[in-house]
């Protein structure tokens, strides 16, 4: 579903009546997007800005480190090599929605796979190709991105700015009450 502002992940649509490898897989990104997309709305400067008092990442840092993970998380999607995209000159507006477009074009693709060994990991390193099987996309990437979903969530709250209390992560909706 999509809020009026046409980003993916205002709410998780309606699971599907069977179980698959694909949906579920897609499911998962299903949440980590809607959460994302919860812990990014509405963030002021100050949120962006905050950080704990030691060598943590600041809010900011954190929201492109998960833009990082969910081009990895595409780009396995798409089986193409992971490279890092330059987010120089992108403001948190675009980089939060590159990020949340990422996410619902991998589910979709995800949704429709039959095969995961043909999803592996790649990384192109000093001209050197490094695989690893899609598993790992399951603890890596996706579990960190949602990792630090959470971690931009507490930096809000502790800034002053919590997310609205009409979030359920539980059902992927938005309360009415």
């Amino acid at each position: 579903m999509n809020s009026q502002d046409n980003l993916p992940f205002y709410e998780i649509s309606n699971y599907p009546e069977s179980y698959s490898e694909a949906e579920i897989v897609g499911r998962m990104i299903d949440g980590l997007g809607f959460r994302y997309y919860w812990a990014t709305e509405g963030l002021t400067e100050k949120d962006l800005n905050f950080r704990l008092p030691n060598d943590s990442r600041s809010s900011i840092e954190t929201v492109v480190h998960i833009y990082d993970l969910s081009n990895m998380i595409l780009n396995t999607a798409l089986n193409l090599p992971i490279e890092k995209k330059s987010n120089e000159g992108m403001e948190f507006k675009e980089i939060r929605e590159k990020t949340l477009f990422n996410l619902k074009e991998a589910s979709d693709i995800f949704k429709k796979t039959k095969n995961f060994d043909n999803h592996n990991i790649i990384f192109l390193r000093d001209s050197k190709k490094v695989e690893y099987p899609f598993w790992n996309q399951l603890n890596g990437p996706i579990e960190d991105a949602v990792w630090h979903s959470g971690q931009i969530v507490a930096f809000r709250r502790a800034s002053g700015n919590p997310i609205s209390k009409k979030i359920s992560v539980f059902t992927g909706k938005v309360r009415e009450d």
